[in-house]
């Protein structure tokens, strides 16, 4: 275990993590990041990204992240890369388990370790993911306008997005693999209601197809006769809901019933004093780039108000 101890630890380099970094830097509070073998969270598996303020002509979401980790690296925030295993939060300085990396001490902690969609783990949806195949309907929506899409996914969020992008597709049709969904009546009564929406319930998801370049369609099988369909489709939205990342807590801290963790209501706060939480990883509602931006901006300077009135030294 190094000697050294860091004033902030921040884990995790989404939006939030990477906003968190900047305005602590700025502040002179020396955070070190330890980001993942895929840093920049979800953005970085997007293409253009057209609703983050500032950019009228919109910005490739890699090229986004990138720009936030250097404007993060001008002011003075280290970058360390590893995959967090363990935080000991039972004392401070908290102790950080970086495998591979061996132990860090922490006198505070930002947790922004994201959400991950969950995936169908199906042939092809993975090669066209940002290219047809997106887990985001408020992100990607509009890049479907006029265009026939499948939403795949029986709950309340399945519902919601499907509602929300017949704004842009002339088509959506819902794909779920058993015959009677989990989403509450009114949700479903809403989308049922929709003109534009039509079903393929019983139905198992089998394979994306494309030209190599984008989607062209989506292979199902009806379970009730086995009979195979490529459903001709512009577009895929997975939408059967995501994982928090926080496993390498332990329980340490709080969670919703998602998995999600529990903030103080308006503030970054955990249930641990010293660490605080951004970004998707505390967000089960909006999981936008800028609620994330944002919330990181909170975790920041509740960090450094936790840091100067405990007389934490940097």
């Amino acid at each position: 275990m190094t000697d050294t101890i860091y004033p902030t630890v921040i884990v995790g380099t989404g939006p939030g993590g990477l906003t968190a970094a900047i305005y602590l830097a700025r502040a002179n509070m020396q955070p070190l990041v330890i980001e993942g073998a895929e840093p920049g969270g979800q953005l970085t598996t997007t293409t253009e990204v057209e609703n983050f303020p500032g950019f009228p002509e919109g910005i490739m979401g890699p090229e986004l992240m990138a720009n936030m980790r250097k404007q993060a690296e001008r002011f003075g925030a280290q970058f360390r890369t590893g995959w967090v295993t363990n935080i000991d939060m039972s004392q401070r300085p908290f102790v950080v388990t970086i495998e591979g990396a061996g132990q860090i001490r922490a006198e505070t902690v930002i947790v922004s370790t994201g959400a991950s969609a969950k995936y169908l783990g199906i042939p092809g949806e993975a090669e066209y993911v940002g290219r047809g195949v997106s887990t985001c309907a408020t992100c990607d929506g509009f890049f479907f306008r006029n265009k026939r899409i499948v939403v795949v996914g029986g709950g309340d969020s399945a519902m919601e997005e499907a509602n929300f992008l017949t704004r842009f597709a002339s088509e959506v049709i819902v794909v779920h693999r058993r015959g009677e969904m989990r989403a509450s009546k009114i949700m479903q009564d809403r989308a049922r209601a929709n003109e534009k929406i039509r079903w393929s319930l019983d139905s198992t998801p089998l394979e994306v197809i494309g030209d190599g370049n984008s989607v062209k369609g989506l292979k199902i099988r009806h379970n009730a006769t086995g009979e195979e369909e490529i459903i001709e489709v512009d577009g895929i939205f997975v939408s059967i809901g995501h994982t928090p990342n926080t496993a390498f807590l332990d329980g340490q801290l709080k969670i919703d019933d998602l998995g999600y963790l529990l903030v103080e209501p308006g503030t970054a706060k955990t249930n641990v004093d010293g660490v605080f939480a951004c970004g998707d990883v505390q967000d089960r509602r909006y999981r936008q780039a800028i609620t994330a931006a944002g919330s990181g901006c909170m975790a920041a300077l509740e960090c450094e108000r936790y840091i100067e009135n405990n007389g934490i030294h940097v």
